[in-house]
């Protein structure tokens, strides 16, 4: 992998820093954390989280421009016909994500949300396997090592503070709260097959362990643990 240094859980330690600045003194939301998810499953979703491609810090997008200059051969023999520009500036160039590409057949989860565009992002092969964490694994670096953030993450959202918020939250959003919901839009991570409540699933605290742990060793927190301890309640203050 030519100059990378492996440290950490992420090659992004800039954006890293950021994210850990919040997660310190982030609220949990622990009743979110009890909603029921089923696991990500590609043979489920097809990778449907990764219609629109992922929004990129300036770092993150840098190191993407930078692995394909240096791994082209790699991601062609996974079958990616990238494009000449694989990072696209978007809102009047106030930010900046991955490209996208048009569906082939086949391609999307046969109950892909209808709000959502027909697209991928390019590094998805037909199966929906990122080619990314594909090279993250066959290097040993981990499966997310030089991942973006943001994919990884998904479905966790971190809510930033704000005039009503005093401090950030570690939360899941649900179709009525799903900040990204608009009048045409129902939302993005609560219609996700990772991020919508399933009634024959398991709490999410335990479906979303291997997120959460990560986070954990990036904030120097053990959210796991704060999810999975019991609750102790006393019927009185007496005794």
């Amino acid at each position: 992998m030519g100059s990378i240094k492996v440290s950490g859980i992420t090659h992004y330690h800039e954006t890293a820093a950021g994210l850990k600045m919040q997660l310190m003194e982030a609220l949990v939301d622990h009743a979110a954390f009890e909603v029921l998810l089923k696991p990500c499953s590609l043979s489920r979703c097809s990778a449907t989280c990764c219609y629109d491609g992922v929004y990129l810090s300036e770092e993150e997008a840098r190191g993407v421009e930078w692995l394909v200059e240096t791994q082209a051969e790699r991601f062609e023999g996974y079958g990616l016909r990238l494009p000449d520009e694989v990072v696209v500036s978007v809102r009047g160039g106030k930010a900046r994500k991955t490209q996208v590409r048009p569906t082939e057949e086949g391609e999307l989860a046969v109950d892909f949300p209808k709000h959502f565009e027909r697209s991928r992002c390019v590094f998805l092969d037909r199966e929906g396997r990122c080619g990314i964490q594909r090279l993250c694994m066959e290097d040993g670096l981990g499966d997310w090592f030089l991942k973006p953030l943001t994919c990884w993450i998904h479905p966790l959202v971190i809510l930033p503070k704000s005039a009503e918020r005093p401090r950030p939250v570690l939360t899941l959003v649900s179709i009525d709260n799903d900040p990204q919901k608009a009048d045409d839009y129902p939302g993005f991570a609560s219609c996700t097959h990772c991020g919508r409540a399933e009634k024959d699933g398991q709490v999410a605290w335990k479906v979303l362990e291997a997120e959460l742990r990560a986070l954990s060793e990036l904030a120097g927190r053990d959210f796991y643990a704060e999810l999975s301890a019991p609750v102790i309640e006393y019927d009185s203050l007496d005794g």
